[in-house]
């Protein structure tokens, strides 16, 4: 794997604007805050040519600690090269305040050469020549289905639900995501991927210091690379960043928890459909909500526009029994709310179009490995995952973004089996909040 930091520099259309390192923004707006001075007048003691001596002097009079001063850093942006799909999921579950990406499984070479090393992941040295095999196999599999999906594609062009008049161009982009969008549950967890993020050096330490903390070697890893990185950008604040032992302890609890669940509960079986759907909609008796949810949603031209109290104030919480992870990748990255999974396989996915019985026996060898890396308490265990492994997923926010989300996960262009969850999901939502059915656009996903 590899670590970039990006240094962002001012357009030249922003050459005559003053010019602050990350720690001497955050250093200035905090004094800022505790002065009538003004910012010129604060900003005339920096000498940029020495940002750590100003920094030094600006907070030698204000003392704000260096979590409230750290989000004033301004985002500072990573590339991380060649880290496991399993530690792109985990980082953007943990960033929750980042905006980032993830490459497309379009576009990730499939292949053994594009898995780390049993050693990277911390794999136990007797399992690993299975896990190699595994992998193999699952990718094996995958490049079978896509050429099959993608010559019924050609043969049966109605499949691929193409708009009128398409180019040839789209048409042949169209059918290619067909077979791509289908076969990618046999992907394994453990594939390379690349991934960009962008937030506050306060959000990087906390985010480094959650990754320090896991048992897993490549996070650890990962982790010393990014404060490598980041503390050319923002030195002091990053020094705070090393593992911790509350961090440790949760980590450790939850890893007990999945192990538990995923013991119970592992299975190749399909799993059918379940979703919980809980709104909230109390409010203070002395600050009861007086807006209609047709008011709150009917001024929008599209899902972007801005929705009024009444949604906005109402707590939503959904939840599938069987998200597999290739959908979990997708759905994790809404940031508002908190989500959570056990990161198990109590199921397996796959679309209608694939068979499961030529691929039992492969499903049966993943999961057989699975279990045996759980039986050990092995964190690893992730990493032997494939993309259609089924686990629980659940996410509370509010109402507006639970509209948002539905809306953008089932329009044009949405990955059809998220759009069916996310159906699922507004049909429960339309049984408590029935007023809302008029004003919220559900899709019909692709074509892509």
């Amino acid at each position: 794997m590899k670590v970039t930091g990006l240094a962002i520099v001012p357009p030249p259309s922003a050459a005559d604007l003053p010019k602050v390192t990350p720690e001497l923004l955050a250093s200035v707006l905090a004094r800022y805050s505790r002065s009538n001075e003004g910012i010129a007048t604060i900003l005339g003691k920096v000498d940029i040519a020495n940002p750590d001596e100003s920094i030094d002097r600006i907070l030698k009079f204000v003392d704000y600690g260096h979590a409230s001063i750290g989000g004033l850093t301004g985002g500072l942006a990573i590339a991380l090269d060649g880290i496991s799909m399993w530690l792109a999921y985990k980082i953007f579950e943990i960033a929750q305040m980042a905006d980032g990406q993830e490459s497309s499984t379009r576009y990730i070479t499939m292949d053994a050469a594009n898995l780390p090393t049993p050693a990277e992941l911390g794999l136990p040295e007797d399992l690993a020549p299975r896990w190699s095999v595994v992998m193999a196999k699952a990718f094996a599999a995958y490049h079978a289905e896509y050429a099959r999906l993608d010559r019924l594609g050609h043969e049966q062009p109605d499949l691929i639900r193409l708009p009128p008049d398409a180019k040839p161009a789209v048409v042949n982009r169209i059918r290619k995501n067909y077979a791509l969008d289908r076969a990618r549950y046999f992907i394994p967890l453990a594939t390379r991927t690349n991934l960009g993020l962008v937030q506050s050096s306060r959000m990087w330490s906390a985010t480094v210091k959650q990754l320090d903390s896991l048992a897993h070697p490549e996070a650890r890893a990962v982790a010393a690379l990014i404060r490598t990185e980041l503390i050319k950008q923002s030195p002091r604040l990053m020094r705070h960043s090393a593992a911790e032992k509350s961090y440790q302890a949760q980590a450790e609890q939850e890893l007990a928890t999945s192990l538990r669940l995923g013991l119970e509960r592992l299975s190749t079986a399909p799993l059918a459909d379940q979703v919980w759907v809980r709104v909230d909609r109390s409010a203070p008796p002395w600050l009861t909500e007086e807006q209609s949810v047709a008011e709150a949603l009917r001024h929008r031209a599209n899902r972007y526009g801005y929705q009024g109290t009444m949604t906005r104030r109402m707590r939503v919480g959904f939840a599938w029994n069987n998200m597999a992870i290739a959908e979990l990748r997708d759905l994790n990255r809404h940031r508002t709310g908190h989500r959570y999974t056990p990161l198990i396989q109590a199921g397996f996915y796959l679309p209608p179009e694939i068979a499961r019985a030529p691929h039992q026996a492969l499903l049966d060898e993943q999961a057989a490995l699975t279990r045996d890396l759980m039986s050990r308490g092995s964190a690893s265990y992730v990493y032997s995952l494939l993309l259609g492994a089924q686990t629980p997923f659940e996410h509370s926010t509010h109402g507006d973004k639970f509209i948002y989300e539905a809306e953008l996960r089932t329009g044009m262009g949405a990955h059809f089996r998220y759009a069916e969850h996310l159906s699922a999901a507004l049909r429960e939502f339309f049984v408590q909040v029935p007023e809302a059915k008029s004003w919220v656009v559900e899709g019909i996903a692709e074509p892509e």
